[in-house]
């Protein structure tokens, strides 16, 4: 299966695999997928922020189980709302490069992929990069790793689907939480279009998973 084929199987809108396959991370090597499994800890990520109604939930509920997080920002929406972006980082939370304009990587060229998340690192001081829909190539990855010393291109370990609108909030929550184990990234996003499942998986997850022992830190 060639490397977009692969990748596509997990980050297309309507299908997509909730737990990464060993044989999706060997073909991105460079990439990270999962964190230490270690001391019953999860890494919880969101995708596209910040958003001036949802940020503001989703901050509430992690304050209110004492959870960290790592959030990958869309530049423009940094632009936009740079005190909810001071918020992320006053609360405790990482922050990450998402490219200014959430731009797939697949269809863009290396120059112009590589603009847009220098137009963002202009707005953020991160090692952290996450690619758009998991869309990148290794050219570019090899680009990001040579001019950009130390960044981290993150990816994830538990995809939770909440942007698939014909999926039911209860259907996403019980894919999900039967996959999360020790040293998984989980994805989730803030946006309109996954609004109804995260802010139904969300309070969920951080529920049962403190109450399991396990602490939710930020991805470094």
């Amino acid at each position: 299966m060639k490397q977009k084929e692969a990748t596509n199987e997990i980050v297309n809108k309507d299908f997509y695999l909730v737990k990464t396959p060993w044989w999706v991370k060997k073909l991105y090597p460079d990439c990270v997928w999962d964190m230490p499994k270690k001391n019953k800890t999860l890494y919880l990520s969101f995708d596209d922020g910040p958003h001036p109604t949802i940020t503001p939930f989703v901050l509430k509920l992690l304050k209110q189980y004492n959870a960290k997080a790592s959030f990958f920002c869309i530049g423009e929406n940094v632009a936009q709302h740079p005190d909810l972006f001071k918020q992320y980082i006053d609360e405790g939370h990482a922050v990450g490069n998402h490219t200014y304009k959430h731009v797939n990587g697949w269809k863009t060229n290396d120059e112009d992929y590589l603009y847009d998340i220098e137009r963002t690192d202009r707005l953020m001081s991160t090692n952290l990069f996450r690619p758009p829909y998991g869309r990148i190539t290794r050219s570019q990855i090899k680009k990001i790793r040579n001019d950009n010393a130390g960044k981290k291109i993150v990816m994830w370990n538990i995809l939770a689907g909440d942007w698939v609108t014909t999926l039911s909030p209860d259907k996403c929550y019980t894919r999900m939480r039967e996959k999360i184990s020790e040293g998984d990234i989980i994805v989730l996003h803030e946006s309109n279009k996954s609004w109804e499942r995260m802010s139904y998986c969300l309070p969920r997850i951080l529920k049962e998973f403190t109450a399991k022992g396990f602490v939710f830190a930020p991805i470094q």
